[in-house]
């Protein structure tokens, strides 16, 4: 079962998080995380993964536009979408920048695809996804690992009860 993580990071903080979120897919047995920037991914990757967790900076309170740019080309392939498990995380530069929306609208790009969303686990913060202004630190790490797991035990059980 694989778990996508694709992410668009220019100064590095999104990418960081990003490894973290991957190393919580590993977490989970079966689950093999493909770790994929904007550059590298395509619609295949999406069409094969079981669960779907996307990062972005925060750019004006949405999410960049070279994320947003994946979701527009996944037009082809919307019908392949559905019921894949999906949670996003993000990044920014300033302690008030907007994360929630941000994560919202990579959210909202999920459910139009037809997927499954959650944010993060209860144990975490319990909100929209992983987020944190600059580096991450240890417990932003911890939150983004517990989400990644999160995402990849749903997926499983949904994988499961639709054999």
């Amino acid at each position: 079962m694989e778990i996508l993580v694709v992410y668009y990071s220019k100064s590095g903080n999104t990418a960081k998080l990003a490894e973290e979120v991957g190393k919580g897919v590993q977490e989970v047995e079966g689950a093999v995380c493909r770790l994929k920037s904007v550059e590298e991914v395509a619609n295949d990757d999406f069409v094969s993964a079981s669960g779907i967790i996307a990062g972005s900076p925060v750019y004006y309170g949405s999410m960049a536009a070279e994320l947003k740019a994946v979701f527009d080309r996944l037009l082809p392939v919307r019908k392949k979408m559905g019921n894949k498990v999906g949670a996003a995380f993000c990044t920014s530069g300033h302690h008030t920048g907007g994360k929630e929306t941000t994560m919202l609208s990579i959210l909202q790009a999920m459910l139009i695809n037809g997927m499954v969303v959650v944010g993060d686990a209860l144990d975490a913060s319990g909100h929209y996804g992983a987020a944190c202004s600059g580096t991450p630190d240890a417990v932003t790490a911890s939150v983004a690992r517990k989400l990644g797991k999160r995402v990849a035990q749903l997926a499983r059980s949904l994988h499961t009860s639709a054999e």
